[in-house]
């Protein structure tokens, strides 16, 4: 059976030597490169001989390559907004709702706050945020962020096409529309929230490569299903080298609005006790509430307000609030 380490010795030795991390789970290889010196055309050939090279190797069903980009010592890091990658494992589980509600509550703590949609397949911070309909303004070949009524601005792929229309784009498309939003004209903002697209394929590890975010937060639901798939998202940001802020446990408890019966029809704690084994902080639960769906389509983030579950997700951008310091 082929191992990580021994997933370098099909490579080339030129490129065996550039190969900063190698995983191996569930048939999945997953390598990342150090790019020092390669320009466009010759960080592909390195991508194309990898593929070509692990392609049939026993144990190994699919290759993902990231390669870091070359970046010079001497030039100063230009100045921009902190970066915080939203994501999950899969689908479903609330990651954008928690990306809205997590930029308006920290916009409330007095921070300057934008928010892009990456999920370019399934653009759904429109509709959350009251957008819909408004497209964004240009200059410079460079987007304006749409202000909405939360003292946010942000930009999704749902502002740029017809509602309802669907994108069928590869994924060097895909990249190419999130670096024009993640570049557009953000001016003072000092926190970019990245609702990333659910999975941990080719076009995360692309994006999350490219635009590598100061650091993750994880959503998911309780069940053992979705902490599995939440671990994957882990480590995608592991591997390159990103670190995870905690995870977030969505759907986590279900109140009756009848008889105020307390239910649990997704399980329970199953994210904090995840977190716990392995050593990340646990930064809180959104309850699984009617009227967080009802605001959340009508265009109201329940975090604008100070209802029980507003205050839910003021918890966790409290949180979030206090690493930012922490790490600035």
């Amino acid at each position: 059976m082929t191992s990580p380490d021994m997933l370098k010795q099909h490579l080339p030795e030129t490129l065996a030597q550039r190969v900063q991390s190698a995983r191996l789970v569930e048939g999945v290889a997953t390598l990342v490169l150090d790019g020092a010196g390669l320009d466009q055309p010759g960080r592909e050939q390195a991508e194309h001989a990898i593929r070509t090279a692990l392609a049939g190797v026993e144990g190994v069903s699919e290759v993902r390559v990231g390669i870091m980009a070359d970046r010079p010592t001497e030039a100063p890091k230009p100045k921009g907004p902190i970066i915080i990658s939203v994501g999950a494992g899969k689908g479903g589980v609330g990651k954008s709702t928690l990306s809205a509600n997590l930029a308006v509550a920290l916009a409330r703590q007095g921070l300057k706050v934008g928010l892009v949609d990456a999920d370019i397949h399934g653009p759904s911070q429109p509709r959350l945020l009251g957008t819909e309909g408004i497209k964004p303004e240009a200059a410079d070949s460079k987007m304006f962020p749409i202000p909405t009524a939360f003292g946010i601005r942000a930009l999704s792929m749902g502002n740029l096409i017809e509602p309802g229309k669907a994108i069928a784009w590869r994924g060097s498309m895909a990249a190419g529309a999130l670096g024009q939003m993640v570049d557009a004209h953000w001016g003072d903002t000092q926190v970019l929230i990245i609702d990333l697209p659910p999975g941990t394929g080719d076009v995360q590890l692309t994006m999350v490569q490219k635009h590598k975010p100061a650091g993750a937060i994880i959503v998911s639901t309780p069940q053992d299903l979705a902490l599995m798939d939440a671990a994957r998202a882990i480590q995608l940001f592991d591997t390159v080298g990103v670190p995870v802020i905690g995870l977030v446990e969505n759907m986590a408890g279900y109140i009756c609005p009848h008889c105020g019966e307390e239910s649990d029809p997704f399980g329970h704690g199953g994210a904090e006790t995840a977190a716990r084994e392995m050593g990340l902080p646990f930064l809180g639960r959104v309850p699984l509430d009617l009227s967080i769906r009802v605001d959340s389509d009508a265009g109201r983030p329940p975090a604008a307000g100070d209802t029980l579950q507003g205050k839910a997700f003021a918890a966790i951008a409290a949180k979030l609030a206090a690493w930012l310091k922490a790490h600035a």
